[in-house]
């Protein structure tokens, strides 16, 4: 079984009933990693030897009943979102010796369900891009076709996943910015409501536009870690103060009747 394959809520069932562990789950995607990185040069920074103790942690969580609806989960994140002790480039050289002294609201919900944060995802220099081909650190590729680009400007979130170099991915959509290489790779990507998910600690490109969103291998996934992320913060002056939804309790809603619109106007 490559456990570097499967979705989040899979694997929850295995590391639930103590199949798996953590720790041998983030080896599995490490190796992963050590296989394909070369060619597909999702991440600007791994961390690899804290992702090993992140996951040695998870398991101890685990053992005494603690840990949240990640626990023990890899993902990786885009290098646009502030994670304390580790470099945050948004893909700029400017930004290359960058050390946050604080994480971001959404890395601080991730650390609170218990996910292990494999590292930082390549992106287009400060977001600004749609091909993922204004990077400092390297151009990633589509992993369905290296001659393919992955789309922009949370390649490397996309690429990750798709890739299996992680099993999720945290990414920030202005104008397509997650929707665009989760397409181009064959994922699932949201942007969510504008004020669902907390920019706190998010490097703006355009703030009244820019949203924190999941990229997934699929729906249920997206909405697993929609769920984890979302929630009001009063560091961010757009944060809405609304009660979360559980998200995956709609997945199985019956589709009959529902009509779904679109802009001719826009669309052509």
């Amino acid at each position: 079984m490559e456990l570097h394959a499967l979705t989040i809520h899979a694997l929850q069932d295995l590391l639930a009933k103590g199949e798996i562990s953590s720790l041998e789950l983030t080896r599995s995607v490490l190796d992963r990693i050590d296989a394909v990185e070369d060619k597909v040069s999702a991440y600007i920074t791994l961390d690899r030897n804290n992702a090993l103790a992140q996951a040695e942690g998870a398991d101890e969580q685990r053992k005494r009943g603690e840990g949240g609806s990640l626990c023990g989960i890899p993902l990786s994140i885009k290098d646009v979102l502030c994670t304390k002790g580790l470099r945050t480039t948004a893909g700029s050289k400017i930004l290359e010796p960058f050390i946050p002294p604080y994480d971001a609201t959404v890395i601080e919900k991730l650390r609170v369900e218990g996910a292990v944060i494999l590292g930082k995802a390549s992106m287009d220099e400060f977001a600004m891009g749609s091909a993922n081909e204004n990077c400092a650190y390297g151009v990633p590729k589509n992993p369905w076709n290296l001659a393919h680009v992955c789309g922009g400007s949370s390649g490397g979130s996309a690429a990750s996943v798709a890739a299996d170099e992680c099993i999720a991915s945290l990414g920030s959509d202005t104008g397509g910015s997650i929707r665009q290489p989760a397409s181009h790779c064959g994922i699932v990507g949201i942007k969510p409501t504008y004020g669902r998910v907390s920019r706190f600690g998010l490097l703006a490109y355009a703030s009244s536009l820019d949203q924190v969103g999941p990229l997934t291998k699929d729906v249920r996934d997206a909405a697993i870690m929609l769920k984890a992320i979302s929630g009001y913060d009063p560091r961010d002056s757009t944060s809405v103060n609304q009660p979360v939804p559980d998200y995956t309790a709609a997945l199985g809603a019956d589709l009959n009747g529902l009509t779904i619109g679109i802009p001719k106007e826009y669309f052509g």
